[in-house]
């Protein structure tokens, strides 16, 4: 049997070449490491987890069968995965447009009458600040996403989404100004 060698602590680009190179290892490291910021950013720009499932899985399909696409002189290997991701999610949003809640009026309020914030759950927070984000537009919500919830810079952000750095920084102030709006808008119809 032979022993796994530990590539935990090797660059993206060389466990990409590896993985090019047709070693299974590599791959698997590199799966290790990215998988879970993938699922992350599909599934807050998608509100679904089963959705998020298959576009993890697809984008690393496709590392595989066209890592080719990869040019590591234009971007990281992360902010290719998240392209890729968004593309897919995009696309699979578009097909089942109606099948995946973008705007979820019917949440009852915390609380009714006194004041709102006392009686408000973390749970209940948390789930009112992921159901205005998913209401976002989605060229905000992905800004949102990979800066406030992925923790990106913004030359990350632009990197991952094919823009400058002045679209993401405008792009992300009015996306943080609509979640303000919706958020202030939902606590106002449960008093």
């Amino acid at each position: 049997m032979t022993r796994m060698a530990d590539l935990s602590t090797e660059p993206d680009a060389t466990l990409f070449r590896r993985m090019a190179a047709g070693d299974e290892q590599a791959f698997t490291a590199l799966y290790r490491r990215r998988q879970a910021g993938v699922y992350r950013f599909a599934l807050q720009m998608s509100g679904s987890e089963a959705m998020a499932e298959d576009v993890t899985q697809e984008v690393f399909l496709l590392l595989i069968r066209e890592g080719s696409r990869y040019d590591p002189a234009r971007g990281s290997l992360q902010a290719f995965l998240l392209g890729v991701a968004r593309n897919y999610v995009l696309r699979a949003v578009e097909r089942n447009r109606g099948g995946v809640p973008l705007d979820d009026e019917t949440e009852p309020c915390a609380a009714s009458g006194g004041d709102v914030l006392a009686h408000l759950t973390r749970e209940e927070t948390v789930e009112s600040v992921r159901q205005a984000v998913l209401a976002l537009p989605a060229h905000y919500r992905e800004v949102v996403v990979l800066c406030d919830l992925e923790e990106m810079d913004y030359a990350q952000a632009a990197e991952a989404l094919g823009c400058a750095v002045g679209t993401v920084r405008s792009r992300l102030h009015r996306a943080r100004g609509l979640l303000l709006e919706k958020l202030r808008a939902d606590r106002a119809r449960c008093v």
